[in-house]
């Protein structure tokens, strides 16, 4: 589900999430809410009651059993997907402002010399874009859809991403050990991203072990807009 800002009154959360927020700023605890509010919507439409969520150490999101899922928000959006574990093995999702990075130092912390070649190109010919923006919210993607199940950190230099203009997808090669799923460790995920309203959104999803109806439809999104990035 996916919500363009807060509502004038924030949705009510679980006591338990809102002493997570009790001393951040009025904005921090407006989309705190709104976000869980997302979430518990997709929740619903999947047929499980609404929980709190909390997070763990790494501040992943942590669902009732039976759930995958992801949560985004940036200036102006919030979204949250989510899927029956049972479907769906990892899911992840970032937001971003369609912005360029704010300077050279920033893109070369994210992106190693191959990737700052393609944006380069990327920017010459697609000027539409910010693809260096695009890189960073690809690599918080793979993260979120990597931490649940793999449980340890991944730096941006551990994920090489190739944006794909034309199709509106990405493939990031794990440069670390991946997750394992399906009884296979993974060396690359395959993602997609989609840009417009002023923002990007990338969006990864890889189903489960035996799943025959793994498919976009069962991710619980809304929108035209999520349903770009529905992978």
């Amino acid at each position: 589900m996916q919500c363009f800002g807060d509502p004038d009154v924030t949705p009510p959360v679980f006591a338990q999430e809102a002493a997570l927020v009790e001393r951040a700023l009025i904005s921090r605890r407006a989309e705190f809410r709104t976000v869980r509010a997302c979430a518990r919507e997709a929740m619903g439409q999947l047929g499980f009651a609404p929980t709190p969520i909390l997070h763990g150490v790494q501040g992943e999101p942590l669902w009732p059993a039976g759930l995958v899922g992801s949560m985004a928000h940036c200036a102006g959006y919030r979204v949250a997907v989510l899927a029956k574990a049972e479907e769906f093995a990892m899911i992840g999702v970032d937001a971003e402002p369609d912005k360029a990075c704010p300077d050279e130092e920033i893109r070369e912390l994210i992106a190693g010399p191959k990737e700052l070649a393609m944006l380069a190109g990327l920017a010459a010919s697609h000027p539409d874009v910010a693809w260096d923006r695009l890189l960073f919210s690809a690599k918080e993607c793979v993260y979120k859809a990597w931490y649940p199940l793999a449980r340890r950190w991944l730096g941006f230099e551990h994920a090489a991403v190739v944006l794909e203009p034309e199709t509106g997808t990405f493939t990031a090669h794990l440069l670390a050990p991946g997750p394992v799923v399906n009884d296979v460790r993974l060396p690359v995920l395959q993602g997609r991203w989609a840009a417009r309203h002023g923002l990007i959104v990338t969006a990864i999803a890889v189903p489960a072990a035996g799943s025959r109806s793994a498919s976009a439809d069962s991710i619980e999104t809304s929108g035209d807009f999520l349903r770009d990035v529905r992978a």
